[in-house]
This record gives C-alpha cells, sequence and structure tokens, in this order.
C-alpha cells in the first residue's frame, strides 16, 4: 500500500512538473489602471478558490483510491497486478444511426494510475488544478463517431420547460402596437425532432414556434452593404388555414463573413462534467460535438477548457486555435462524475475569458449542460443575475443543452437570452455540425446586438393581429425606445423570421365582435388616402456590436403589396407554424391537420442542401401517427 501512494506521489510531482507552464509573455507596457486591476485581482481570486476546492476533492479521493487499493490487497497476494486495482473508467462510444455509416469506437486507451493534479500556470491568473476523477488517460481524439443512445426513451416528467401561453388575438382599435426583441435560438426544434424521433409527442410548452420557424434557412437577400448589417424582406399572402386571414412574413438577414476575414476568436468551453453527464448522449456527445468545431479554428483564434462538476477547474488555458492536438487531446480527457456547481464553473469562464479578452475580436462562452444544476448558486434566477452583470464586458454566452430525463431547458434558454448569446440542443453530430460548421459564422460572431422589432398596424386596414411565438421575448411599448433595454442579437449569416397573422377589415375572420361603442382611431397628420392604403408602419432598431446608442430603421407596408397566393418561402414557414401550433394543441388552425401541413411542406420545392426540409416532413408524418394516442407527458414547469 505505502509503495502505491509513493507511485502515485511520483507521478504528481512529475505531471505537476511538466504541465506548469506560462503561456503569457511578458508586457513591458503602462500598468493597467486601477479599476482593471481590480476586476483582474477578482478573476484570480475566483481561480484561486477553484483551485483550492479542486485540490481539497483531489486529497479525498487520493486517500480514498489508497484505502480501495489497501484492501484490494489484502484480497490478492503482494505483487499480484496491484498496480491495475484502480483503473480509469472508459465511456463506450457506439455508433446511433443519424449518419450514413456507424464509425467504430475508438480503442480504450491503456490502463494508467490516475493522477491527482493537473496544473497550468496562466499568465494573469493564478494556477488552477483540476481533479483526476473527470481526467482519463490522454489519447489521441480519433474521428469522431456518434454515440449510441436509445431513440425508445421517452420525455421524462423530470424534465423542465417555462410555461407559456400563446400570444392572444389582439383588436388593433385597442391595441395597434406589438413590440417584441427577435430570438435566433433554434433549440426547441431539435429538441421537438429528438422526442419525435423517440416517439413521444411533446410537452406542449418544450414548442417555442419562433424557434421551430427559425432553424430554417429561408433564402433572404442579403444586405448590399456592411453599412446597415442587415436587410428586412417582408411579404402578404392568404393564410392556409383560414383564407379569410392573411400572413405576415418579415425576414432579417445578416450579412455574410467568409471564414477567413472573421475576426480572431476568443472562446472559452464551458463543459458540465457533472455525475448527470454520463450518459453517452451528453458528454461523449459533446466532446464530439466540440470536435466538429476545432478543424476550423486558426492561429489567431484562442480557445480554454473549464470544467465544473462540484467544484470548478481549468483543464486548458488559452491555447493558439491551430494547436488542433492540444485541443483535442484536452477534450478527450474530460469524464463525468460528482455534483453540479454551475454558478462556480460560469464564474471561472468569465475570468478566463477576461484574460484572454480580443479586443475587435469575438469573445464568447460555449456553456455545454444538461442544465441538472444541483449545488452552489443553482436556481435560474440567480444564474441570470451573476450572467447580466458580465454581460457589459463584451464576452457572449451561448448554451447547448444536451440529453435527457433530466434536462434544464429553462435554465439553457434563458441564459443564453440575458447573456447575449443563443442557444442550440444537440441531439446528434449533425446537429452539432449544422451549429458549429455549417453557421459557425452566426454562431460565433455578432453584428448586430439588442434588436427590436415594432409593428404598429393600421386599424382602418386591419381589425385584429395575432404574433405567432415569441412570447418569452415581449417587451413594452416603451421598451423599443429605451436603449438600456435588452434584446437579441443578429449573428453574421443569420435569419431571423416572425410571422404575425392579421384579418383585414372587411375579410369576416374576426375573432372578436366589434364594439358597440368603440370608434376607430386614426393617425392625425395623415391624409384619409394614404392612411387607408397602409397595413401598417414597421420599425426596428439595432445597435452596432461595439455601440451604445441604437438606429432606427421603419418602412410603411401597404396593403397593394398583400399578394393572391404564397411564395414557397412564406409556404414553408407557414407550414412550420401550423406545425409548432399542432403540437401545442392546435387552438388557432380551424381544423388545418397533420395532412394538410405535410402536403403544404411538400409542395414548397426550393433548394434542400442538407435535408432539413426533408427530414421535417418525415417529423410531420410522425407527429401524425403518434396523435392518435399519445398524450403529452407532465413535466416540471420551469420558472
Amino acid at each position: 500500500m505505502h509503495r502505491h501512494r509513493l507511485a502515485i506521489g511520483i507521478a504528481l510531482c512529475l505531471i505537476t512538473t511538466g504541465c506548469s507552464t506560462t503561456h503569457a509573455p511578458q508586457s513591458s507596457q503602462t500598468p493597467p489602471p486601477a479599476d482593471q486591476r481590480a476586476r483582474t485581482a477578482a478573476d484570480a481570486h475566483a481561480v484561486a478558490t477553484a483551485t483550492k476546492q479542486s485540490q481539497t476533492s483531489t486529497e479525498l479521493r487520493r486517500d480514498e483510491q489508497a484505502q480501495a487499493l489497501g484492501k484490494e490487497e489484502d484480497k490478492k497476494d503482494a505483487g499480484s497486478n496491484a498496480s491495475n486495482a484502480i483503473a480509469e473508467r472508459e465511456l463506450p462510444l457506439a455508433a446511433i444511426s443519424d449518419g450514413p455509416a456507424p464509425m467504430s469506437a475508438p480503442p480504450p486507451p491503456p490502463q494508467a494510475t490516475p493522477t491527482a493534479t493537473v496544473g497550468y500556470a496562466v499568465g494573469g491568473l493564478d494556477r488552477v488544478a483540476v481533479t483526476g476523477a473527470r481526467l482519463k488517460p490522454a489519447v489521441a481524439m480519433q474521428a469522431p463517431a456518434t454515440p449510441a443512445w436509445n431513440p425508445a426513451q421517452a420525455v421524462s416528467a423530470g424534465e423542465k420547460y417555462a410555461t407559456h401561453d400563446d400570444n392572444p388575438v389582439q383588436r388593433t382599435a385597442d391595441n395597434p402596437v406589438s413590440t417584441f426583441s427577435i430570438d435566433v435560438d433554434t433549440g426547441s426544434y431539435s429538441n421537438v425532432r429528438r422526442m419525435l424521433t423517440a416517439g413521444q409527442r411533446p410537452p406542449a410548452d418544450a414548442v417555442r414556434a419562433e424557434e421551430m420557424i427559425n432553424y430554417f434557412d429561408y433564402a433572404y437577400p442579403a444586405p448590399i452593404s456592411r453599412a446597415v448589417p442587415f436587410r428586412v424582406t417582408t411579404e402578404m399572402a392568404p393564410a392556409p388555414w383560414n383564407t379569410k386571414h392573411t400572413l405576415l412574413q418579415i425576414g432579417i438577414k445578416g450579412y455574410e463573413v467568409a471564414h477567413a476575414e472573421m475576426p480572431p476568436a476568443n472562446l472559452v468551453f464551458l463543459i458540465d462534467t457533472s455525475g448527470s453527464m454520463d450518459e453517452p448522449n451528453k458528454l461523449p456527445l459533446l466532446k464530439q460535438a466540440f470536435a466538429q468545431l476545432v478543424p476550423q479554428l486558426r492561429a489567431q483564434d484562442r480557445v480554454a477548457i473549464v470544467v465544473y462538476a462540484g467544484s470548478a477547474g481549468l483543464v486548458l488555458p488559452s491555447t493558439p486555435g491551430d494547436r488542433h492536438d492540444v485541443i483535442l487531446a484536452a477534450l478527450n480527457q474530460l469524464e463525468a462524475g460528482g455534483s453540479t456547481n454551475g454558478g462556480a464553473g460560469i464564474g471561472l469562464a468569465y475570468a478566463t475569458a477576461r484574460g484572454s479578452f480580443i479586443k475587435g475580436g469575438a469573445n464568447r462562452i460555449i456553456l455545454a449542460t444538461d442544465g441538472d444544476f444541483n449545488v452552489g448558486v443553482s436556481d435560474t434566477g440567480s444564474l441570470k443575475e451573476m450572467v447580466a452583470k458580465q454581460r457589459e464586458s463584451g464576452i457572449a454566452l451561448t448554451t447547448l443543452g444536451f440529453g435527457v430525463d433530466n434536462y434544464n431547458d429553462t435554465m439553457a434558454e434563458q441564459l443564453a437570452d440575458i447573456g447575449d448569446g443563443n442557444h442550440a440542443y444537440i441531439d446528434t453530430l449533425n446537429e452539432a455540425r449544422k451549429v458549429f460548421v455549417e453557421e459557425m459564422g452566426a454562431t460565433l460572431l455578432t453584428i448586430a446586438k439588442d434588436v427590436k422589432i415594432q409593428m404598429e398596424f393600421n386599424p382602418a386596414t386591419v381589425t385584429e393581429y395575432r404574433l405567432i411565438g415569441y412570447e418569452d421575448r415581449a417587451l413594452r411599448r416603451e421598451d423599443f425606445n429605451n436603449d438600456k433595454i435588452d434584446a437579441g442579437e443578429i449573428g453574421a449569416g443569420h435569419n431571423v423570421t416572425a410571422l404575425y397573422e392579421l384579418t383585414l377589415k372587411g375579410s369576416g375572420g374576426e375573432a372578436n365582435d366589434p364594439l358597440r361603442y368603440g370608434k376607430p382611431v386614426i393617425a392625425s397628420g395623415q391624409p384619409q388616402s394614404s392612411i387607408s392604403s397602409e397595413v401598417g408602419l414597421l420599425r426596428l432598431r439595432y445597435k452596432q456590436p461595439d455601440a451604445k446608442a441604437s438606429k432606427l430603421i421603419e418602412t410603411p407596408l401597404m396593403r397593394s403589396q398583400i399578394s393572391a397566393s404564397a411564395t414557397p418561402r412564406l409556404r414553408f414557414a407557414a407550414a412550420v407554424a401550423a406545425f409548432a401550433d399542432n403540437l401545442r394543441g392546435g387552438k388557432h388552425l380551424n381544423g388545418y391537420g397533420w395532412d394538410a401541413i405535410g402536403k403544404l411542406a411538400r409542395g414548397t420545392g426550393g433548394v434542400d442542401r442538407w435535408g432539413y426540409r426533408a427530414e421535417f416532413e418525415q417529423l410531420v408524418e410522425r407527429a401524425r401517427t403518434l396523435d392518435g394516442g399519445n398524450t403529452p407527458v407532465a413535466v416540471t414547469r420551469g420558472e
């Protein structure tokens, strides 16, 4: 037993000595101002605290391992393979059928005595140690193989979704103005896809219509120049489920940035390695998802890896992006175990990101988790407050959801919203490729922030309207002109779509009876003929990424722009909106069922390079077959 403790101590000494390297060059610049020095000291304190917690955990684990080893020696003769008594656990990486052919799992690494700590000295930050429970012996990252998980898994009552009701039909005479923040999240669609593929109709609160619609590319025209970061496209045509109603589609397209032209990125991968992540569709899939991003990184980019379980630690200090082998090796060593102190991880991630901040670059934390925070700062409200305080630092927070059973969608979606980032749910490697490869610019580079939309409808033309989705992004009317109010961001190349369902005057499609004593309200100062020809006024506000003041875009929508039939673009968006509504109970579809939705989607044609639209058609069919007998599962309501 003593010689094994000695061996562990020697290994610890060698590893600690070999790994402690300084990556930040010495600087001869003028000392930073006092406030910056204070912030740096706070960051160092956060890192030092994480180090102390990690080292304490290490000592306890080392004693436990030594005790276990002693018991094992009592059972066996001295010298009979005692060196293999403690073995690193290796999770299987089998394949699932979301790719053309399953790849073989990488060979298991050789058994080795676990190291107690691995430490790195980081410029401007204290030394950080990470416990061996979340590391396994180094082995080169293999080509991504999709982890296996049972598609028959159903939605668990432990999953958390924020409750929301559909936007109501508004009478224009009573409330002519609709204001909301844009939303580029797509997590709801891929999460719903996971449930339908598993043979389970999703709970209504898991379905957010705007995220379902925004999952798809509608090929909106891009802006002519970068003076304005996006271009707005509108279309109006009859609603397919009610010809007495008119659909208004508002499409926003951000300008594209070629990969070679993207500014340098400062990324911190914040990875949940707690025990709840010990499932094939969680940490193993997570590691392979991040491995898809690594080959896209360049020498001017920087990557650090922070992990958290019972405590937080720095696995990889800020490293040049072209050190692909180093980054992949660090990812491949991660293992799951312990409780989940997400608050500590978020704090350390922001400290790490500030320590390697790139002025004018894409500074972003990518949080990957199932959202099951259970120690430390763990409630959604406190975590949102923590992230909100960091928002002004110029570091965005993107969240990636993983797994089933205890998935906390509420947490992941709301942290991304308040962290000036976006939220996606990764259910397959194909989805990881979409987020990290196909949409890399949109994921990493913000081109406009605090983007708000306000529609003022003309009571002389529109009697009623309803905004489809965006329930949790609603703003007060006065918030539109208040630059202190946070709103959504648009990434390079992003598409954003909003749909309104309108009832035009004289159509006979009103949901509400007219008021006996009400009077139509017409804006003063405008000729009657001009006003009656307008459907409404579209206003947008946005800020450049580094600006404090917003800019205004406004354009009137004319009744003459209403078409007799919808383009394929609007028809497909309508099909997705109807799909989302039917999954939530079909309250607004006037009996428009699954067969009609499938037919509408199939009739749109268009380019489908990655097969997303064909997959959508399959999901409609799967939902149709489930609709007969499978009722939505009860889930825990979020905040």
